[in-house]
């Protein structure tokens, strides 16, 4: 299960508390466009409207760009499939303070697109540069082990 598209930042900004799966509607061509891998995840994330689960922000480039329809938008908003269950806990938890749902990343399973989603908290700066001293120290670590 290789990823088609990620989003990198999501986990140095968030701290991801929990990962969800989800279906996701997209027309014929832009399942072909993100196949090649002309999707961008960043910037984007997941709202509720009613009862359902949008993904908002999410750029899906036209699959050939001579060929589109002139109203198709590349950022429009998607729906994103989930079961009843899942989605009555996702609004409880996305009314807790300071939770909020981050696209992390699109694949696919027997052909099917999913979208990986996290419920998450946003970091405070001491936070991410604590994180960044942790990734130095591990790289250092790890070429001193290499070099014996």
């Amino acid at each position: 299960m290789e990823p088609l598209a990620e989003n990198r930042k999501a986990h140095f900004t968030y701290e991801i508390l929990e990962k969800f799966d989800a279906g996701i509607v997209l027309l014929g061509h832009e399942v072909k466009s993100i196949r090649q891998g002309k999707v961008q995840l960043t910037g984007s994330y997941v709202i509720f409207k009613g009862e359902e689960l949008f993904l908002v922000g999410a750029t899906i480039a036209p699959y050939q760009p001579s060929n589109t329809q002139t109203s198709y938008h590349p950022d429009r908003s998607r729906k994103l499939l989930l079961q009843k269950k899942e989605l009555q806990y996702l609004i409880g938890k996305s009314r807790q303070k300071g939770l909020t749902l981050i696209p992390l990343k699109l694949y696919t399973i027997k052909g099917k697109i999913k979208l990986e989603f996290g419920l998450a908290r946003g970091r405070k700066k001491y936070d991410k540069r604590e994180q960044l001293k942790k990734r130095e120290s591990d790289r250092e670590i790890e070429r001193a082990l290499k070099g014996m």
